[in-house]
């Protein structure tokens, strides 16, 4: 059987977007819960998943399916509202394919974001975290196969997965706007089950801060097509065996509808001073 690279897959995903004439140079992921932040934009103009080739829809609430392109703060944006999972039955090469369609249109800095469940003692729902590196226990990789030379190398350097120049430009934005955030390691687990208390004890001895379900498979991918990435994690329940209580994706989404001005505070004031 021939195998069709991802860079072929790009190409009919693109033509499904040729009518947008927009050139997008900063991209967004948008997680549980956060989409909203597409609505701020200016001069929006939506494509729904479902009209892209290739692109498969998310059917988890709080994942509305749409590419955005707008403007803020001057610059030319594109946003995913919602993302899919490979907890939903896709392979980890589908679910990368928004965000490096994202970045073949000419986006040069992901923005990925996530909800997340806090590790950390003393971290408090509605808390944001900024990733300064990621552990990926999916058990998987999207760049399993045939290497595709024309978005990166075959063995790509993840030393600096999240830019550290991004992180502390987000760290000065956040202090000047009054919003307190953190800094810490995203954990990426397949789900669909929250984990147990016994995992979130290993997380927390690996070193992780946070742990969701998402994340790490675009952030490889967005690396290995030279972009630089900012991850916001926004903590919107303490995670298994912390919590008081039993977890569930309504307190998820309702965590992160609460903490959506911060949120998008923070990013429309990262985006205006990218030095793009």
């Amino acid at each position: 059987m021939t195998h069709v690279m991802p860079s072929q897959r790009l190409e009919h995903a693109l033509r499904s977007l040729k009518a947008t004439r927009r050139e997008p140079r900063v991209a967004l992921v948008l997680g549980s819960g956060l989409g909203a932040f597409a609505d701020t934009l200016s001069d929006t103009y939506r494509v729904p998943y479902a009209d892209v080739e290739g692109i498969p829809s998310p059917a988890v609430a709080g994942h509305a399916g749409n590419f955005v392109f707008g403007s803020i703060g001057g610059r030319e944006v594109v946003a995913m509202q919602g993302r899919v999972h490979m907890y939903e039955g896709y392979s980890a090469e589908q679910v990368v394919m928004g965000a490096r369609l994202m970045i073949r249109l000419g986006a040069q800095v992901l923005i990925i974001t996530n909800a997340a469940g806090g590790i950390r003692l003393g971290t408090k729902p509605g808390q944001l975290m900024l990733i300064e590196d990621h552990l990926n226990l999916t058990g998987h990789n999207c760049l399993v196969g045939p290497n595709d030379d024309s978005l990166g190398v075959r063995f790509p350097d993840l030393s600096d997965a999240y830019d550290p120049a991004l992180i502390a430009l987000a760290s000065g934005v956040a202090s000047r706007l009054g919003i307190e955030v953190s800094r810490g390691i995203y954990a990426g687990l397949l789900g669909p089950n929250y984990e147990t208390p016994a995992e979130i004890r290993m997380l927390a001895t690996l070193g992780a801060h946070a742990v969701g379900m998402s994340t790490v498979q675009e952030v490889i991918a967005a690396r290995h097509m030279g972009a630089r990435v900012l991850g916001i994690s926004c903590i919107t329940n303490l995670a298994a065996g912390i919590s008081p209580h039993k977890l569930s994706h309504a307190e998820v989404e309702a965590t992160a509808r609460a903490t959506r001005d911060d949120f998008s505070r923070l990013l429309t004031g990262v985006i205006t001073e990218l030095p793009l």
